[in-house]
């Protein structure tokens, strides 16, 4: 027999490290995590038996065995699962999901006691059995193979492989126990921390004794927690059974328990987690629903279960409709399955709206967490989309705190007939933006809206209740219809029509081909250029967002619209100087020195920075003509 040694990849050394040196108060739960991966290494291999039953066929009944060895100081979880071929062990037990070894190597804090807690966030429980241990061996053969692999570690920087011997199918998990840790080999010990979290398991957690042969003691209800009536369920229980079908640590937000019966029959049990998964924004937007026909696990990857703006959803769901040899080619387009997403999704939005009205400071941390999910379905979702808008919140110029549509057409000025927002990616940029100058001086409110999602389904919604959205950032700003909030009456005078038309005259030759236009803006007040995109062209951002990732084809970029500022001090002796002086270089360097400007207050990069820079120089060198 050869034994191979294999390093540890980078990030579960690290989370190893993390693991045996932290002071967790709650070392139990690596029993917890133990048990949940056997039970769905059992749930996987039920599934694959419906094709083929001879993988079973010998032992069809699916358990769990916890037993202890006092005198070696041995505790072992033992399931006859699926099993586990040696590479499946290397990938799975020497390295973090792919999808998530990035996003795990930046949570990482540096403090043990907060990044222990990763160990659940990131479906990385088996690693919390170094918790207790200071040697973990996994004996494993895989259903329908007759050879069998030993894993072997300490929890430093590597682990062995070797083949082995192993009577039948499943995996046996031997943890040879820190001198500290030897509660978790009295029984009264292990029945207590199965009880509290593990009672929800659907197959039996059996414990053994020391040498103990006959069938041993079951310690669970072994019955499928979504089965039972909500009355018999405590909300320990509930927050267990999410903690294990969601593979996460923290207490959900919601739990939906109900059961659907008429002519399609199912059973959800969903919960909304306190924080956000880790895959959240995974490009992938996959569900991590469990599916279940007649208490069969069937998959935890279905597309079609639930859309994907409420993939941040945990839970199972169990048809009693479904065929149970049904394939997840099958799933695609079966009519039963898509009476059940819609029922889900009416329930889940049913639930928010409830929240969102009864529960307004709830719902604000439940939008905080998932607001920028739950917005995709606007776009996507054309039967459903106005509800999620009806609760959609939103940051605003008027309040540190998010509004609702409703709650802002509440407040709008008299006169104002539009919604108006601005979109980007950064909030505290938004609201130092120089477009938002004249609605603030009017006392206008305005959205501001940071989420990617948010320029996609403006281009698919135009009004809310009668209001059109209005972008700050495209077209005219029509605000002179819109009384004033009240000044000090020391409002800088504008430079007069004729003067600012012998400007823009220049600056449109100085900028011929670089913008739209140049025209006078009564949407600043402060700042003395801005740029804006024409009524019938692209906002700005969604142009950014689309070039940025390739997607606007062979579309030309649209010029953008330059605007001035009549008061501001430099637009003022600009136009006296062209009123004396007509046209000159400085002037023309001045047009194009403000473009750039302009275009760096959006973001956007300086087109010339060696130009730029010298007609900085230049300018500040020589100053405006007098």
């Amino acid at each position: 027999m050869t034994e191979r040694t294999h390093e540890f990849q980078a990030e579960v050394a690290k989370l190893l490290d993390i693991v045996t040196h932290s002071l967790y108060s709650e070392k139990e739960i690596f029993l917890r995590e133990l048990i949940s991966n056997a039970s769905d290494a059992c749930d996987r291999l039920r599934y694959e038996a419906l094709t083929r039953p001879e993988l079973i066929k010998d032992d069809p009944e699916f358990k769990v065995v916890i037993s202890v060895d006092e005198k070696a100081q041995l505790l072992t979880i033992m399931d006859n699962g699926i099993g586990m071929t040696e590479q499946e062990m290397i990938d799975n037990l020497g390295t973090i999901a792919r999808s998530g070894t990035s996003r795990f190597s930046a949570a990482l804090t540096g403090d043990a006691v907060k990044d222990v807690t990763l160990i659940g966030q990131f479906g990385v429980g088996f690693y919390s059995a170094f918790m207790v241990a200071d040697k973990v061996t996994v004996t494993s053969r895989k259903a329908g193979e007759e050879g069998a692999t030993v894993w072997t570690s300490e929890g430093h920087g590597s682990f062995s492989t070797e083949p082995a011997e192993r009577s039948g199918r499943g995996t046996t998990i031997v943890l040879h126990l820190r001198k500290e840790a030897k509660e978790y080999l009295e029984p009264a010990r292990l029945r207590q921390i199965v009880k509290t979290y593990a009672d929800h398991i659907a197959i039996p957690v059996v414990l053994k004794g020391d040498g103990e042969t006959e069938e041993g003691e079951t310690l669970n209800s072994a019955s499928a927690l979504w089965t039972r009536a909500k009355s018999e369920i405590t909300e320990e229980q509930y927050t267990e059974f999410y903690r294990h079908a969601g593979q996460a640590f923290d207490t959900p937000w919601l739990t939906l328990h109900s059961r659907a019966e008429g002519r399609i029959e199912y059973t959800m049990l969903l919960f909304i987690p306190g924080q956000p998964p880790f895959d959240l924004f995974n490009p992938e937007r996959k569900s991590r629903l469990k599916l279940y026909v007649k208490r069969v696990f069937i998959t935890d990857d279905c597309e079609e279960l639930i859309p994907a703006y409420l993939r941040f959803l945990r839970g199972v769901v169990d048809s009693e409709d479904l065929p149970l040899n049904v394939s997840r080619e099958m799933l695609q387009h079966n009519p039963v399955l898509q009476k059940i997403r819609n029922g889900l999704v009416k329930k889940v939005l049913g639930e928010l709206e409830k929240k969102a009205t009864k529960e307004a400071d709830g719902f604000a941390g439940f939008w905080e967490n998932f607001g920028a999910v739950l917005k995709e379905g606007i776009y996507e979702d054309a039967v459903n989309g106005e509800r999620i808008l009806k609760i959609a919140l939103f940051n605003n110029t008027a309040s540190d705190k998010k509004t609702s549509l409703a709650d802002y057409i509440s407040r709008m000025k008299e006169g104002q007939d539009a919604i108006y927002y601005i979109t980007g990616d950064d909030l505290g940029a938004l609201k130092s933006s120089p477009q938002l100058e004249g609605f603030a001086a009017k006392g206008v409110e305005v959205l501001l809206l940071t989420d990617a999602i948010d320029s996609f389904w403006l281009s698919r919604i135009s009004e809310f209740d009668g209001k059109p959205f209005k972008s700050v950032t495209r077209g005219a700003a029509d605000l002179d219809k819109l009384a004033d909030k009240e000044s000090d009456g020391k409002e800088t005078p504008a430079v007069d029509n004729a003067e600012m038309d012998s400007l823009i005259a220049l600056f449109k030759t100085a900028l011929e081909g670089k913008v739209k236009d140049v025209r006078v803006s009564s949407r600043l007040t402060g700042s003395s250029v801005c740029l804006v995109a024409d009524d019938g062209d692209m906002d700005i951002h969604l142009e950014k967002m689309l070039k940025a990732h390739k997607q606007l084809g062979g579309a030309m970029e649209n010029l953008r619209i330059l605007e001035l500022n009549p008061r501001h001090m430099l637009i003022r002796k600009l136009a006296s100087s062209v009123r004396k002086n007509g046209s000159s270089e400085a002037l023309k360097d001045a047009a194009l020195l403000l473009l750039d400007q302009a275009h760096i207050i959006e973001g956007d990069p300086v087109a010339d920075p060696a130009a730029f820079s010298r007609r900085m120089a230049n300018f500040m060198a020589g100053g405006i003509p007098a």
